[in-house]
């Protein structure tokens, strides 16, 4: 009986640190709450469908493949040359925070320093996959049927 107890404090401990992967929904509503519905002329389908295409909605993405040897964090991908600071190399760290920030379930310093990505004269532009994959187009299938 003991060890049942044991191994379910364990089970709850390691839960604990699994990435969370939102639904398209849960996002859009989330994204919502949070301003970024209109948030520089940027409609909440495009946040959604960038999100989509950068991490597929896992809190937990990095992509470490970057040409100049930087890496990206978390639901955005928000990269650590220029936004958050890794320690392993020189960055503007903009957003001023670690990177590791970016990789917890709570998303709420990720939209503050996505907001001050599209603050930035490239604005959604500085996510190549938004610009490869939602840019002008039909975005509707990303909010549909979440009853926003």
């Amino acid at each position: 009986m003991r060890s049942i107890l044991i191994i379910t404090l364990l089970s709850c401990f390691c839960a604990a640190y699994e990435a969370k992967i939102f639904s398209k929904c849960e996002l859009a509503h989330k994204l919502k709450t949070k301003g970024l519905d209109g948030y520089h002329g940027y409609s909440l389908a495009n946040w959604v469908c960038m999100a989509q295409y950068e991490s597929n909605f896992n809190t937990q993405s990095v992509n470490r493949k970057n040409a100049n040897g930087s890496t990206d964090y978390g639901l955005f991908q928000l990269n650590s040359q220029w936004w958050c600071t890794n320690s392993k190399q020189p960055s503007a760290n903009a957003c001023s925070t670690t990177c590791s920030k970016f990789l917890d379930d709570n998303i709420d310093d990720d939209i503050v320093c996505a907001k001050r990505v599209v603050r930035d004269p490239k604005g959604m532009s500085a996510w190549r996959a938004w610009v490869k994959h939602c840019k002008g187009k039909d975005l509707s299938k990303y909010l549909a049927g979440c009853n926003l």
